[in-house]
């Protein structure tokens, strides 16, 4: 898949359960690309502000975005990991930006 649209989402997270959002993150590497994402990568603070995460989907249009939300909301294994984050509350905010891709400064694939 080349995706022209990115979204990009920006979470703060209670730092003392950093290694609980990576298990989240790391759940989502096989989840997204099954339902029809294009996961660019999640990213945990490392040094300065240490509340701060990023995760990065691709996809070729709004239309795959709407597809894929609602073949995400049918897998049992994506809906156990947003209930499990509900559940654990490491996450405290969540915030999504659509981006467009400017294709000479993306990384070929």
């Amino acid at each position: 898949m080349t995706s022209r649209l990115t979204c990009f989402i920006r979470y703060q997270i209670d730092p003392f359960q950093r290694a609980d959002f990576q298990r989240y993150a790391e759940v989502w590497a096989e989840v997204i690309p099954r339902c029809g994402g294009e996961l660019i990568g999640y990213f945990l603070p490392h040094e300065g502000t240490n509340d701060i995460a990023w995760g990065l989907i691709g996809f070729e249009s709004l239309a795959a975005y709407e597809r894929y939300r609602a073949t995400l909301r049918a897998d049992p294994e994506g809906r156990a990991n947003f209930e499990w984050a509900q559940a654990q509350r490491f996450i405290l905010r969540e915030e999504r930006s659509w981006l467009e891709n400017v294709p000479a400064t993306m990384l070929a694939r």
